[in-house]
């Protein structure tokens, strides 16, 4: 027997009337496990390898800093500081004639201090003491005996001596080829782990600098006395910069 549609209709009506068990989607966690896909499957079996890479790269100095300044001790403060005036200028228009520009001669300090004498237990004020000091870059580093041998014709007795250190005016392409030899060096090195593991090389993955450095000979200590300072030739020797990275690089 056929049933109309109006019949099946008021039957289903009448079913969730008397709480029949309704009829829904499937739930999604009813729904069957999709696949994994390929992405998934590649970054589960990913293989990396780790290494540090480390470079230098060297350069004659094209540039050098010198620490000069004179001292001067006298009875009264007027008279050292007079004293120090007058070396000063001595040593500031011997360094011009020597071929250093104004901007490269920079004043680093003034002082002046009393002088006591403590023979005996007792202190006692003999004088006071003036100085000041300068820092002069000498661009034309074959010149560095002759600005030295300058400021202690000049200053005489007063002169000194601090420090002479060599450097390049321009470090920035020093540290770019360090930089490179490390990065190859780092390459060169995951290069040889991927072919030891029968495994090439994939693509990199990450890289990070641990240090660049620029090392520079270390200044003395202390001021020396000008006499005798200016006999002993200048060695620029040579400037060198390091690079250490860590490259992270995937394994096919």
């Amino acid at each position: 027997m056929s049933l109309s549609r109006t019949s099946v209709t008021a039957a289903l009506v009448a079913l969730l009337a008397l709480g029949g068990p309704a009829l829904t989607a499937p739930t999604a966690a009813a729904l069957p496990a999709q696949p994994a896909t390929a992405a998934g499957a590649l970054a589960a079996d990913a293989s990396t390898v780790t290494v540090t890479g480390e470079g230098s790269a060297s350069a004659e100095p094209d540039l050098a800093v010198v620490g000069a300044g004179v001292e001067a001790t006298a009875k009264t403060s007027q008279a050292a500081m007079d004293a120090q005036s007058g070396a000063a200028a001595a040593l500031l228009a011997a360094v011009r004639a020597e071929g250093v520009a104004d901007r490269d001669v920079h004043t680093e300090s003034v002082s002046l201090h009393p002088v006591y004498d403590s023979t005996g237990g007792a202190s006692r004020l003999t004088g006071y003491q003036a100085a000041q000091s300068f820092t002069v870059k000498v661009r034309q580093v074959s010149r560095t005996g002759k600005v030295l041998q300058a400021v202690t014709d000049a200053a005489g007795d007063a002169a000194r001596i601090g420090f002479v250190v060599f450097d390049v005016s321009d470090p920035a392409p020093l540290r770019a080829r360090a930089r490179e030899a490390a990065h190859a060096d780092a390459r060169a090195k995951a290069e040889q782990y991927a072919r030891l593991s029968g495994r090439e090389l994939g693509r990199l993955i990450s890289l990070s600098e641990d240090a660049s450095t620029t090392p520079r000979p270390v200044p003395s200590a202390g001021d020396t006395p000008g006499a005798g300072m200016a006999a002993v030739p200048a060695a620029p020797g040579e400037i060198r910069a390091t690079a250490t990275v860590t490259a992270v690089y995937a394994l096919d």
